[in-house]
């Protein structure tokens, strides 16, 4: 089976934190848009990194077959030493026993072995250079609503340093048992929307599979649960939805446009209205029903993966798929 033209709509939420910082506006979220219009994003990098460590994780070693290693990630080798990129594909050609191979083609053993390199692409900087466009494609995640960031502080009780007994005698211990004074930029609770597409001919230069497919789903809503840190917060995957078209050359476009949140903006905006939970709010998907209807006769399958936590207005049932 070859990898069809398709689409896919990701919507996910977060609570006490922000999935996706920006290192510029001191850890602040995201805001692609104006001040006054109050949605914050996620980039795609952010997205990918879910669905990479998902994997390294799931299929550690390249998994049994050692054709799912990721290329895109830090590693380092005994000494300490964090890994470039042509260290990092040399490591993957030594342990699938392509050493040899790799000397006049690192692409193609990249490509056999590599996950990410057949999904998402690859920049090799090393001699040979190259470079392949990878077929799956994210958007960036915007929030379906204005968002106020809060900023927050605490301390750390444990001292920076170690104090010693003559410290604590000659009174140099002060300072040191006050702890460290920690302060962030949190989201209390928002909603996100990615788009994303797999383009069928890019899919065969890069040879990505069925399989791979599936494992970019499977990943996409796990990797969503499996990537958990403090900062960035309580994650939680709701929808999903991959279309896939039997014209190659067609597709909708845009399908975040066609849903919508509920309540809408004006609860978002007044403080004593505003949602915090999933179950204060639902989720419209009527009109992206409605358009896949009028272009049924292009689409040759529609998958929809829905949380239970999730209120859904629209008949999904015709699409609905078993979580994994």
């Amino acid at each position: 089976m070859t990898v069809n033209n398709g689409e896919l709509l990701f919507v996910k939420s977060v609570r006490d934190g922000i999935p996706n910082r920006d290192p510029l506006q001191d850890g602040d979220a995201r805001r692609l848009f104006p001040e006054e219009d109050g949605r914050i994003s996620l980039s795609d990098v952010s997205i990918k990194r879910d669905i990479r460590d998902y994997v390294i994780d799931a299929q550690p070693d390249g998994g049994v077959e050692k054709k799912n290693y990721i290329f895109v990630q830090e590693k380092k080798n005994e000494k300490g030493v964090l890994l470039g990129r042509g260290s990092l594909a040399e490591l993957i050609a030594k342990d699938v026993g392509k050493e040899k191979e790799a000397k006049n083609d690192m692409k193609s053993v990249l490509i056999d072995h590599c996950f990410d390199v057949r999904t998402f692409g690859i920049v090799y900087s090393v001699k040979p250079k190259f470079n392949l466009t990878g077929p799956v494609q994210f958007g960036w995640a915007h929030s379906l609503h204005p968002v106020d960031s809060q900023y927050v502080q605490g301390t750390v009780v444990i001292p920076s340093t170690d104090i010693k007994d003559s410290e604590k005698e000659e009174g140099k211990e002060e300072g040191k048992t006050q702890g460290t004074i920690w302060a962030s930029y949190i989201v209390p609770f928002a909603v996100f929307a990615m788009p994303g597409v797999i383009n069928a001919k890019n899919a065969e230069q890069s040879r990505m599979t069925v399989e791979d497919q599936e494992l970019i789903l499977k990943a996409l809503w796990l990797g969503t649960l499996h990537r958990q840190a403090r900062g960035r917060g309580q994650q939680q995957p709701l929808f999903l939805m991959h279309i896939e078209y039997s014209d190659p050359f067609f597709r909708i476009g845009y399908l975040e446009d066609l849903i919508s949140l509920n309540p809408g903006r004006e609860s978002w905006e007044d403080v004593s209205r505003r949602p915090s939970s999933v179950k204060e709010i639902s989720l419209d998907v009527r009109p992206l029903l409605d358009k896949i209807g009028s272009y049924k006769d292009r689409i040759a399958r529609c998958r929809v993966w829905v949380n239970p936590i999730l209120t859904v207005n629209g008949d999904v049932s015709l699409y609905t798929q078993p979580l994994w």
